[in-house]
């Protein structure tokens, strides 16, 4: 099989047909997204109520979109209510934390690019396990990683990360993607993952860090 069918239609993957490693990798990725949703809800100075609903939708959202698209029947957290508990409990141990913490915000910036780098394979294990190609698991994993974190921002009424200027995010989860899905090609699935999650966290430190970033548009006055 050569490279170019092997992204167009990666289906063989045994090891992944039971959905087992997609199971640990979304609750990792519950629990760390929970963390920023409660931390969102701290800085909004929230109830316990309101901690609770942002753990919840960040911990979710990116893999109910992810599960709706891909025509996954339930979604994985009406099929594990118990990633719901694993949210409430990031939820209490940030609602009892975060007047500890010196800068609320860069733990949530650093604990968003770790989740990102940890629902990415995520996505791509739903994806390759149910059978699709690279090019859709792909999309699925940098769906996975991009949108809880975004749905968080809208509901704490800030510009989400994925949209702000001078960042690397989507670009991040894509990049990542596309070297785990290009290392599966000549390393075992696991180390792919490793590889995809490494990349990913890589490019988002370095944005975070160093200012990495895609060329913005910068509009210029008409020609006479």
């Amino acid at each position: 099989m050569t490279s170019v069918q092997w992204l167009a239609g990666l289906t063989d993957i045994n090891w992944l047909a039971d959905l087992s490693v997609s199971l640990w990798l979304d609750t990792a990725s519950v629990f760390v997204f929970a963390l920023t949703g409660a931390l969102a809800a701290s800085r909004a100075q929230l109830d316990v109520v309101g901690f609770l609903f942002f753990a919840a939708i960040t911990a979710v959202g990116g893999g109910t979109i992810r599960d709706l698209l891909l025509g996954r029947d339930p979604v994985f957290w009406i099929e594990r209510p118990s990633v719901l508990l694993v949210a409430a409990i990031a939820a209490a141990i940030v609602y009892m934390t975060a007047p500890m913490m010196e800068s609320r915000a860069r733990w949530l910036t650093w604990l968003d690019a770790a989740a990102l780098a940890i629902a990415m394979p995520a996505g791509l294990t739903v994806a390759l396990g149910l059978g699709h190609g690279g090019a859709i698991a792909l999309i699925a994993g940098v769906i996975t990683g991009t949108m809880g974190g975004m749905i968080r921002d809208v509901f704490a009424n800030e510009i989400p990360m994925v949209l702000r200027a001078g960042e690397l995010y989507v670009t991040a989860a894509a990049g990542g993607a596309l070297a785990g899905l290009v290392a599966m090609l000549v390393l075992p699935v696991s180390l792919g993952l490793i590889v995809a999650g490494l990349v990913t966290f890589a490019l988002r430190a370095g944005s975070i860090l160093f200012g990495w970033h895609l060329p913005t548009y910068r509009a210029r006055p008409p020609k006479p």
